[in-house]
Parts: C-alpha cells; structure tokens; sequence
C-alpha cells in the first residue's frame, strides 16, 4: 500500500506551512526542464475600463491603472496546473514512480498528473466528478489516463481516490492540500515577481487553494509589500464562497455546499495546508458572480485575443468589479487616489470546452454536423 501523502513540508515550512521560499525555490529548477516560463501580456482597452471611483477626491492626480497577466494558458496542459503535479511526482521515489500516481480533480490537475505521469513513463489513475468539461476528459485520455468516474462531491471524490491508492499502491497526489504541489505552483509567484518588478497586488482564482497559497508564499515573502488578493465565484445561488466566508470568520468553513458556477475549476473547499497559508498571508476575497466571470472572459477573447476557461477568467472578473474600484480607494495611501496601480492578474487555465461555441456558429453557417 503507498504511503499516505506528506502533511508537512519536508524543509521545515516556518509558521507550520506546508511550504515555504527554499521549497518554491527548489521546485523551480526541479520542474524547469519540464515546465515552461509562461509569458505576461497587456491590454490597454482593459486598462482603459480601470475607472477612479467616484467618491476619490477631485484635486487628486488620477493615477493610472496597468494590469499586468500571467498567462498561465500557455502552461503544459493549459493551466497552471502542470507546475504542482510535475513537482509532486518529481519528488517520489522509485519504487513510487512505479506504482504510479492518483488524485480527484475537476480536470485540469487530472489531466496535469497525466502528463506529469507520461512524461516519466508511469501509470496514472485519475477521478473526475460528474460535470467535468469533456475536453478536459479528452485530455486525460491524450494523456494516457486510466478514468474513474464519480458523484460531484468532495467526499465522493476523495473516498474514490483512496480506494484506487489501497488497491494499486499508488502515491496519492491531491489537487491542491499537499506540500510539493503548494510549492511547484509557487513558481508562478517567483516568475511573476521577476517579469514585472514591484507590483503592487496579484489577483489569483481560488478554489482549493494550492495556486493561492504557493504565491501568496513566494509573494509574501519577496515583496511584503505586495497585496495578494483572492477571486472566488459565489455562484448561481448567491455567496457560496468559503474562502471568503472562512476570512471573514477567521476560522476554516467546512460544512458549506460548492458553489453551483460555471467556472468548473473553482468548485473546490479549502484544505488543511492551504487554510492557514490563506488566513495569514492573503489580505482580501473578491467574490465574483457568474455573469462578471462570463463578461471578463469575453473581454479576454476579443480584446487579447486569448483563450480562458471560466475559472481563469475569475481574477479580471474581481479587478473590474465595484467592489474592487472601491478596496481599492479606500485603503489609497495618502495623497493617493488608489492602492494599487501596477495589478497583476493570474489566467490560470484555457481549457474551455468549445463544443457548444462550435455548434452554434455551424447552426449559423446552416452546416449539418451529422
């Protein structure tokens, strides 16, 4: 049977984090021949859109606004993703490597741990819950991905997953509550950092909060100075957004339902690790509804010209926000109009499912698709 996996860091995380800089730092050069730098792009038509709110004070200089945007798309696999789990798998043992891997995932860490696992040549055994886009499932099966099917909960989720790990011997690399995972998606902080110096806050998508927590480490810990803040989808049903419930509380929500979004990649609960990074190292959560995550990805694809799923798009949707406009202004330093000018903004993932886009432009083209 293979071992459960680590819930502490393995260089001694200060605080009790599952992570820290030497171990983000060291899953750069471990995932470097694998993993690529992923570019950051601009788009002065949304810089435009970055209006002073109304109740700033009109003597002062309006300070313009640039956003800058990790384009995680271009990663392996189109997300982020591919970071933690080529990480994770990197640092198993042999006798591990040969047994294989499992996880549960929405999609796009399933099919992130099947490339990590056929880049090395080693069984892969993926659960994905009910609802997962089918191209992500196409990926999986690219990959080589052996997949169980499951119910759309966390607890179904994780108790398919462990059934697989006792039966295979397989190392179980969760999606986002395990050390090296943390870290290896902490290189995007790193690069971020180094590509556009000083900024002054980054925006990431959360959901379980793997992504989060490694940059708000390797954020934090560069540049205190700079804010990390935290897009959450409240969804269909109103605010279901534990990550911003569990930051007003101070304490970690758990018995909260999913937010039912369409941003499929941020259904998930916080975990154990990735809370107490979260508590103490993210200032604020900008929960985001549907219709502002489905009108910032339109933006993205007319205006950048880029492809972003739902979840991707979910940190633009809390940048434009009202919400964001006033944050924003009301914590401006003095003989400012805002705190933060220089916005950096992570695309986490374009893995959108175009069977639907496909079908309704062959409707208008009157081309039959039998």
């Amino acid at each position: 049977e293979a071992p459960a996996p680590p819930s502490s860091p393995r260089n001694g995380a200060s605080h009790d984090y599952a992570a820290n800089l030497e171990m983000i730092q060291e899953a750069r050069g471990r995932i470097a021949p694998y993993a690529s730098q992923t570019p950051v792009h601009r788009c002065a038509t949304i810089d435009a859109l970055m209006r002073p709110t109304t109740n700033v004070d009109p003597e002062l200089p309006h300070e313009p606004i640039n956003i800058f945007f990790k384009c995680e798309t271009f990663q392996k696999g189109g997300a982020f993703k591919f970071r933690g789990a080529m990480n994770a798998v990197l640092t198993l043992g042999d006798s591990a490597k040969e047994k294989g891997v499992v996880t549960h995932s929405s999609g796009n860490h399933a099919a992130a741990l099947a490339l990590a696992a056929k880049t090395l040549q080693i069984p892969a055994y993926i659960v994905v819950p009910t609802g997962a886009p089918q191209c992500k499932l196409n990926a999986i099966a690219t990959y080589g991905g052996v997949v169980t099917r499951c119910a759309a909960t966390v607890d179904a989720r994780v108790a398919a997953a462990e059934k697989i790990r006792r039966e295979t011997g397989a190392s179980l690399i969760p999606p986002y509550d395990h050390p090296d995972v943390i870290a290896g998606q902490g290189t995007i902080g790193l690069e971020f950092l180094e590509q556009v110096p000083n900024l002054d806050c980054v925006v990431v998508p959360v959901s379980g909060g793997g992504m989060l927590s490694g940059i708000a480490l390797a954020v934090k810990a560069i540049n205190p100075n700079c804010l990390v803040y935290a897009a959450e989808p409240g969804g269909s049903m109103g605010n279901r957004a534990d990550c911003a419930e569990s930051k007003l509380r101070g304490t970690m929500v758990t018995d909260w339902m999913p937010p039912d979004t369409i941003a499929d990649g941020l259904r998930a609960k916080l975990g154990d690790l990735t809370w107490p990074i979260v508590r103490d190292k993210v200032d604020h959560v900008f929960v985001v509804s549907d219709a502002e995550i489905v009108n910032s990805m339109r933006l993205i694809f007319e205006r950048m010209k880029l492809v972003v799923e739902p979840s991707g798009a979910a940190g633009l949707a809390a940048v434009l926000s009202d919400d964001f406009a006033a944050h924003n202004a009301k914590h401006a330093k003095w003989g400012k109009t805002t705190r933060c000018q220089k916005i950096g903004v992570v695309l986490c993932g374009g893995n959108v499912d175009l069977d639907a886009l496909w079908s309704a432009l062959e409707r208008q083209a009157g081309i039959s698709n039998k």
